[in-house]
C-alpha cells in the first residue's frame, strides 16, 4: 500500500520494486472504479429535464439539418439521465479495463521491438501505476459534481482538461473533441511511464519518452488531423 503514496513522492523507488515484483490490481481497481463511480454519480444527480434538452442541443449542433420528425425519433429512443447512469457507469468500467489491457499488450510488443523483454504483467503494472495521476482527475470530477449546479454538462466537470480549464469551445468547433479529451495530467502520466521504462531497462530519456508517448501521439494526432481537415 506504500506504493500508493510513493508513486507521487518517490516514483523511481516504486518502479524499482515493480521490476522485481510487478503488481497492478490496486491501482487498476482504483482507477477504473473511481472513474466509473464519477460517471454514474453525474447521471444520477444531473437535472433530468435539463439533461434531455442539453443532449438534444448537442445532436442539433452536429446535425442542424434534422427535420422535426427525426428530432422526435431521437428524443423517443434516447435514454434519460438516470438510465444513462446505469449504462454509462458499467460501460466506463469495461472500457477502461480494455484500454489498460491493450496498453499491457503494447508494452509487451514495445519490449520485443526494443530488445527489452517485458511480460504482460509488467506491462500492466507499468501502465496502471503510471496512470495514478488520473485518480486525482477523477476526484476532481466528483468534487465538481457535488458542488456544481445540477444543470451542468459532464464535460464542464473535467477540470483538468484543456476544455474547460483553458478554453471553452462550442460542441461544433473543429477542435472541441481534442480540447475536451486532452487532460493536462497526461504530462504527469507520460513522465511516470517513461521513468518506469528508464528505471527498468537503464535506457535514455529519449527512448523512454518515445515508448511512453507513442500511443497518445497516434491517438491525439488522429484527432488533430480530423480537426484540420
Amino acid at each position: 500500500m506504500s506504493h500508493l503514496i510513493n508513486i507521487f513522492l518517490e516514483p523511481a523507488k516504486v518502479f524499482a520494486d515493480l521490476r522485481e515484483k510487478p503488481t497492478f490490481w490496486t491501482p487498476l481497481l482504483l482507477l477504473v472504479g473511481l472513474t466509473a463511480a464519477s460517471t454514474m454519480l453525474y447521471f444520477l444527480t444531473v437535472d433530468p429535464a435539463w439533461f434531455a434538452e442539453h443532449q438534444m442541443a448537442q445532436v442539433l449542433a452536429q446535425n442542424p439539418q434534422m427535420s422535426s420528425e427525426e428530432i422526435a425519433q431521437v428524443q423517443a429512443f434516447t435514454p434519460g439521465a438516470r438510465t444513462m447512469g446505469w449504462i454509462a457507469g458499467p460501460s466506463a468500467l469495461i472500457f477502461m479495463t480494455i484500454i489498460f489491457l491493450i496498453y499491457g499488450v503494447y508494452y509487451l510488443l514495445a519490449g520485443k521491438v526494443s530488445g527489452h523483454p517485458v511480460s504482460f504483467r509488467h506491462g500492466l503494472a507499468l501502465v496502471s501505476w503510471a496512470s495514478m495521476p488520473m485518480l486525482l482527475g477523477a476526484v476532481v470530477v466528483i468534487g465538481a459534481i457535488l458542488t456544481s449546479s445540477p444543470q451542468s454538462s459532464l464535460e464542464s466537470m473535467q477540470l483538468t482538461n484543456i476544455d474547460p480549464l483553458l478554453v471553452q469551445l462550442p460542441m461544433d468547433h473543429e477542435w472541441s473533441m481534442l480540447a475536451k479529451s486532452f487532460s493536462l495530467l497526461n504530462f504527469w502520466v507520460w513522465f511516470l511511464a517513461a521513468l518506469g521504462w528508464k528505471t527498468w531497462f537503464r535506457t535514455g530519456w529519449g527512448q523512454a519518452l518515445f515508448v511512453a508517448m507513442l500511443p497518445s501521439i497516434v491517438i491525439y494526432g488522429v484527432m488533430a488531423l480530423f480537426a484540420i481537415i
